[in-house]
């Protein structure tokens, strides 16, 4: 019997394990894959995120690479431009390199991490959960769902959102460039998707676009589309044109999903994108799933010291999710609205630029506030 069991081993189960197993806590977590590996994701993270690295964590990210970004530009298709500085500002570190010292971190504090295990079902019962792979039976008293966008946990979970198809694939290279300024992360506009670019560790840079299934469909393969819709943004034609590709092939994801989701799901606490995915157009889906994990530990801390019970757990981890990240959720949902379409994209540009106090609003909605910065539980 575990204290607790996390299924998934992103940065939000990482983080996770690594905060409850310094509370004492035994923790086992199961990863259908292996580490370090790559994953489809924008690799730009929010300076909100520093103090928690640094103090709880005991990591600094620029110590293993991480780049600083201090500006911000985006384009429609056509080649017009907005440019701003980052008020807050971030960095750029490749999910291979950090999810790999958080696997560190993790394996360090005696967490039970169990890599290449897909987790086939989760029952909770009154006395606590069990989580079946393939070859074993695991119990915990608690259960973190930290999986991800959309997984087979979320199917025989009979979860809502995964019952609706989502019309998104996500493709990501790295790549070396001269193309590109290496302080600022930009998101270029083409029809039906748009492009983000920033620099990480080594010399290399960080090229995920998110584009609409129906237009991969209609030109067969994914370099075909990328000639034929995003070479018609001047800023992502040179760009391609002009950069050394360090993946043989992209990495690809489908099924984005930007549906609002449940936060506990028959007893089991979900977290990270599990629990809600920001559009990448506003990006910061990477500090949340860190916030959201020291929300949680935070609490389940309280729990098993026995200062809340089991219904105040969910209640207030609920409560508290929605109040850090349910309006940034919300309001990417309707940026994500206006792009994809070639003319509400230059509309919203031309608005964007003529108005800069509404860019900067917007831009202030994407981030949220550093943390920690005094207890949520309450």
């Amino acid at each position: 019997m575990y204290d607790i069991g996390i299924v998934g081993g992103g940065l939000a189960g990482l983080s996770s394990a690594t905060l409850l197993a310094r509370k004492g806590l035994k923790v086992i977590l199961l990863e259908k894959n292996n580490f370090p590996q790559h994953k489809v994701c924008g690799e730009y993270i929010s300076n909100e995120t520093l103090p928690f690295f640094q103090k709880n964590l005991k990591l600094d990210p620029f110590e293993h690479g991480a780049v600083a970004i201090r500006n911000f530009e985006t384009s429609a298709p056509s080649g017009k431009k907005l440019s701003m500085p980052l008020d807050l500002g971030g960095f750029g570190l490749s999910r291979y390199r950090l999810d790999h010292l958080l696997f560190e971190k993790a394996s360090a504090e005696n967490v039970q991490i169990l890599t290449n295990t897909a987790v086939l079902d989760i029952e909770t019962t009154d006395f606590g959960t069990k989580i079946r792979t393939a070859k074993d039976v695991f119990e915990a008293k608690m259960v973190i769902g930290a999986h991800g966008k959309r997984a087979n946990v979320d199917n025989f979970l009979k979860r809502q959102f995964f019952a609706k198809n989502s019309p998104y694939v996500g493709v990501k290279y790295h790549i070396r460039t001269s193309e590109h300024d290496q302080q600022t992360i930009a998101l270029h506009n083409f029809e039906d998707g748009y492009c983000g670019i920033s620099r990480i560790e080594d010399g290399l840079f960080c090229l995920c676009y998110l584009v609409h299934r129906e237009k991969l469909r209609l030109y067969k393969n994914i370099d075909h589309l990328e000639k034929q819709v995003l070479y018609k943004n001047p800023f992502l034609k040179r760009i391609f044109e002009n950069s050394e590709k360090v993946f043989e092939v992209p990495k690809t994801v489908n099924e984005v999903s930007f549906r609002q989701k449940t936060v506990v799901e028959n007893g089991i606490l979900m977290c990270g994108d599990s629990a809600g995915m920001i559009a990448p157009l506003c990006g910061n889906g990477m500090a949340m799933a860190l916030h959201g994990s020291w929300l949680l530990s935070e609490l389940l801390g309280e729990y098993f010291e026995e200062k809340i019970s089991k219904k105040q757990l969910f209640e207030r981890y609920e409560a508290n999710w929605k109040k850090q990240f349910g309006t940034r959720i919300a309001i990417g949902r309707r940026i994500q609205d206006f792009f994809g379409g070639v003319w509400l994209t230059e509309m919203l540009l031309s608005v964007a630029l003529t108005f800069p106090l509404i860019s900067k609003e917007l831009m202030r909605f994407s981030h949220g506030q550093i943390f920690p910065n005094g207890s949520h539980s309450k």
